[in-house]
């Protein structure tokens, strides 16, 4: 029987459809060695064991949503399908998914922990504690530096300058992160000097994958948050992040920002509302001494007060000391109004940094980021120089 002779081609093709049609969608554990990521942005990669190894490849969308960064020796679990790449004549996983090794294990603490804590009340509405209208100091736990601190700082600045701002620095992901974060709750609950206790206290991070967030889902910073007797607000990753802090906090933020805009009122709006009080007291202020004019008017028009002349001269004179004292009274009340506006406006006229730029200072700009360490700069970098009248471009020289 004469066998049928295939084309090379014609081979790998038959291969192709039957591996592929029988492997559409697996789920497998190894090692990642030489991983790459191209200028296209997807990334090439090998997952190994002890026995065999399959490349793999994740398609740029695909990478663009990674929540761990990939490197050489990392344990992973890559979900996908196999495909046979014709050309080379050797066969591939395509990566729909990839996430650490031990993943797992950590969504299944995370249940049952959510679990425990729901019965537990934890999550309770009734037991939420609100948001102070105008605190004048706020607790803010969370790493010293990176892009979290500046933007909670510039949020604050912008919108409420007046409020006083106390960090409690800590470690947000690693060993030790969850101890130091609850030592910071702690510390703002028990400290004796007043300067040092908030009104309000914000827990924050950035995003990261569930591991990053680990210390956020765990029973130490929960109990920690839901023993606190100063409202807390959590702002831990992204919008689309949820950990258990944020479920027991008294109010979650979808980021950092959101948290520090919740936080505290807009300064532009509390001159409006005090401008707005002010013309409505004024208002009624008038409407009442308008009212009390007609009455009077009327009662000296009536025919008994107008038979006794002693009593119409009576009631003369007790009408212009009412009216003049109505009016000291109304000019006091808006004097002192006026004292409190310019004040209160004065107040935070010495809190704009463009009143320190006057005194000779600069602030320094690279790439729309104020700049506040030397260490950030290298040489001939183009940064903007801030003047209280202008900005200036320069380069770093050395």
């Amino acid at each position: 029987m004469n066998q049928e002779i295939l084309s090379v081609s014609e081979l790998t093709l038959q291969i192709k459809n039957r591996l592929e049609t029988l492997f559409p969608q697996v789920k497998i554990q190894g090692e990642i060695s030489n991983c790459k990521r191209h200028g296209s942005g997807h990334i090439y990669l090998t997952l190994k064991d002890e026995g065999a190894q399959i490349p793999a490849v994740i398609w740029k969308t695909t990478a663009s949503r990674l929540a761990a960064t990939l490197k050489d020796g990392m344990k992973v679990v890559a979900e996908g399908r196999l495909e046979v790449y014709p050309p080379s004549g050797r066969y591939q996983l395509i990566c729909t998914s990839v996430t650490e090794a031990g993943q797992g294990a950590l969504q299944q603490a995370f249940a049952e922990l959510l679990q425990k804590l729901a019965k537990a009340g934890y999550f309770s509405a009734e037991r939420k504690k609100s948001i102070p209208a105008l605190p004048e100091t706020i607790g803010l736990i969370t790493s010293p530096t990176g892009a979290v601190i500046e933007d909670m700082s510039n949020v604050l600045e912008r919108r409420f300058p007046a409020a006083k701002v106390l960090l409690y620095p800590v470690r947000v992901q690693g060993t030790g992160a969850a101890e130091e974060v609850a030592s910071g709750i702690a510390f703002f609950n028990t400290t004796k000097k007043k300067q040092h206790r908030p009104e309000v206290i914000i827990v924050a991070r950035g995003g990261g994958s569930l591991e990053d967030l680990q210390a956020f889902n765990g029973e130490l910073v929960a109990n920690a948050i839901y023993h606190s007797k100063i409202p807390v607000i959590s702002a831990v990753g992204h919008e689309t992040d949820l950990t258990i802090a944020d479920m027991v906090a008294d109010l979650r933020a979808g980021t950092p920002s959101i948290a520090a805009e919740l936080a505290v009122p807009d300064t532009l709006e509390l001159l409006r509302n005090i401008s707005n009080l002010q013309s409505r007291q004024e208002r009624l202020l008038m409407a009442k001494l308008e009212g009390t004019e007609r009455h009077v008017y009327s009662i000296c028009s009536s025919y008994a007060f107008n038979r006794p002349p002693l009593q119409m001269q009576q009631f003369h004179e007790r009408l212009d000391s009412l009216v003049a004292r109505m009016s000291r009274t109304i000019t006091s009340t808006y004097s002192q109004r006026v004292q409190h506006f310019v004040s209160v406006k004065q107040q935070l006229g010495l809190l704009d940094y463009r009143k320190t730029l006057e005194r000779g200072y600069v602030l320094v700009r690279k790439e729309g980021k104020f700049i506040t360490s030397a260490n950030k700069l290298q040489p001939s970098d183009g940064i903007d120089l801030m003047f209280h009248d202008g900005i200036k471009p320069a380069v770093i020289s050395s």
